[in-house]
């Protein structure tokens, strides 16, 4: 699965933002779409994932309330949309792809075989 983000960009503290990953033809019946982020001096973390087949989905505590993501099938492509942005949200957005995986995994970026590359998301106070 090939991954392609987009969307990214500076808001104003309090805004929103779509971020949106296109993924390549195939069979995603298993497949699981997740998105992480970075900030500078941090480590990669956990935003949210969904499960491509039956929609389940999984936000880390930050992300809850103030993020949704959503699938759009005629397109192959998952969206992040994020509402109330803050300073802190200020990161490098990342989408992956995973297969098979459970619940307590969807949050582990090392069960993601495949990467978009990052969207660059800025909040100013």
């Amino acid at each position: 699965v090939q991954l392609q983000a987009s969307g990214g960009g500076l808001v104003q503290g309090g805004g929103s933002l779509r971020l949106s990953c296109a993924a390549s033809e195939g069979s995603f019946s298993d497949v699981t779409m997740g998105w992480f982020r970075q900030a500078p001096g941090k480590e990669r973390e956990f935003v949210g994932a969904i499960r491509w087949g039956g929609g389940t989905t999984k936000y880390n505590d930050f992300a809850k309330g103030r993020f949704t993501i959503s699938k759009e099938y005629a397109k192959n492509t998952v969206h992040l949309w994020m509402n109330s942005l803050k300073p802190e949200d200020t990161a490098v957005y990342y989408c992956a792809a995973g297969r098979r995986l459970i619940s307590s995994t969807m949050s582990n970026a090392n069960r993601y075989d495949n990467w978009g590359q990052g969207t660059q998301v800025t909040v100013s106070s």
